[in-house]
């Protein structure tokens, strides 16, 4: 784990995170939030209208969603809000958590949603579903960064792809209340998105060139959450990848975009930043 210290040193001022935390709640107000109870008819759930690439997509995208206290836990490690940072950044930090905690309700939603088709639809018994996640729930999950704006990056792929996954899936399955779960859960992750974009934005545009190093790093090694842990994770990601025809770094051409925007003219840095994307998401 790196050190705390380290991520505070190089911290975008409050102001321009507080923007973008307030900029993600007005955009998301609390009348337009939806509820794993009464928004979707669980009584015509049915999975003997998917594929068992299907049934297996929406097993690995649970598991996935599932481990959301792992994640929420780096933000909490890495951004604490308490005496173990200076004033600054406990101000810092706490603007921030504003975001986490909308983030980590929405996200935990996703992991009841799903469970609750795998349950009501017949593709898993409830206990022993819960017993499932609990397999890779209680794997631990990191992010081995010690720049803040790498945190954001990896969550702006992270995110997107997911939106994408979920929209790819939604468009190829039959039973109409999965089709209504995935683009929920897609329409949620588009917004996660578009905060780490602009976050990600004002770390370039504050920081400039310092910002570029890191986040080559991120995708350097970038890895979706929980391929290092889950057993057998990439076969069955390049399972569930066959069903909806996807491809998780076709998010570095959103990354891209993000970079283009968020500067008035490009720096030789920024140029090798975005070459060197560019022929990742090109690697076969």
């Amino acid at each position: 784990m790196k050190k705390v210290s380290d991520i505070e040193s190089a911290l975008i001022p409050v102001e321009e995170v507080a923007a973008a935390v307030d900029a993600f709640l007005a955009a998301s107000p609390a009348a337009r939030s939806w509820d794993v109870e009464t928004a979707f008819d669980w009584s015509r759930a049915d999975a003997d209208r998917l594929t068992e690439g299907q049934r297996s997509a929406v097993r690995f995208v649970t598991l996935i969603e599932d481990h959301l206290p792992g994640y929420f836990d780096v933000y909490r490690r890495y951004f604490p809000v308490d005496d173990s940072v200076d004033r600054a950044s406990f101000v810092h930090n706490r603007e921030l958590y504003h975001f986490t905690v909308r983030w980590a309700l929405e996200e935990d939603t996703h992991a009841r949603a799903l469970a609750r088709y795998q349950h009501a639809s017949g593709i898993a018994d409830r206990g022993a579903l819960r017993t499932e996640l609990a397999v890779e729930g209680q794997k631990p999950f990191d992010l081995p960064y010690d720049h803040p704006v790498q945190f954001f990056a990896y969550a702006l792929v992270q995110e997107k792809a997911t939106q994408m996954y979920y929209q790819q899936l939604r468009d190829v399955v039959d039973d109409p209340v999965l089709a209504a779960v995935l683009g929920r859960l897609a329409r949620d992750e588009a917004r996660h998105f578009s905060f780490m974009a602009d976050v990600v934005g004002r770390y370039l545009r504050v920081q400039g060139d310092a910002a570029t190093e890191p986040i080559r790093d991120v995708i350097a090694d970038f890895r979706m959450p929980l391929a290092d842990t889950m057993r057998g994770y990439w076969r069955w990601a390049l399972q569930i990848a066959d069903v909806a025809s996807y491809d998780h770094t076709q998010a570095y051409e959103h990354l891209v975009k993000v970079l283009d925007r968020a500067v008035d003219a490009r720096t030789d840095r920024l140029d090798e930043l975005v070459r060197f994307i560019t022929q990742c998401r090109a690697l076969p």
